[in-house]
C-alpha cells in the first residue's frame, strides 16, 4: 500500500522530477551545442531559458520552501517537539545557512506521515 502524502510532499515530488528532466534536457542540449561552439555565458543563458531549466529551479525552491514550512507546522504537533522546541525551532531558522541542512531537512520532510 502506498503512503499517503500530503500536498506539500506531492507538490515537492512533481517539482523535483520536472526539474531533474529539465536538468537531462538542457544537458543534451549543452552537450550538443558544445560539438557546434564555444559554450559562452550567452550560449549557457540562451539554454536556460530555452530548456526552461530556470523556470524549473524556481518552481523546485518554492516547492522545498513550501515543504519545509508544511514540515514545521506539522512536527508542531508531535510530543518530541515539545520536547525538543528549542532545538527544533532553530533548525528550521537556519534551514538556509548551508545546503547539506537545508537538503536533510527536506529529506526528514518527506518522511513525515
Amino acid at each position: 500500500m502506498k503512503p499517503i502524502l500530503s500536498k506539500a510532499q506531492l507538490d515537492y515530488m512533481k517539482a523535483k522530477n520536472k526539474f531533474e528532466n529539465t536538468a537531462k534536457v538542457m544537458e543534451k542540449e549543452i552537450a550538443a551545442r558544445r560539438v557546434q561552439q564555444e559554450i559562452t555565458q550567452e550560449v549557457m543563458e540562451e539554454l536556460v531559458q530555452a530548456t526552461g531549466f530556470h523556470d524549473a529551479y524556481n518552481d523546485l525552491v518554492i516547492a522545498e520552501n513550501a515543504l519545509i514550512d508544511w514540515s514545521h507546522s506539522t512536527i508542531k504537533h508531535e510530543k518530541s517537539y515539545r520536547e525538543n522546541r528549542d532545538a527544533i525551532d532553530a533548525l528550521y531558522k537556519n534551514v538556509n545557512s548551508s545546503p547539506e541542512k537545508r537538503q536533510e531537512l527536506i529529506q526528514l520532510s518527506m518522511k513525515i506521515r
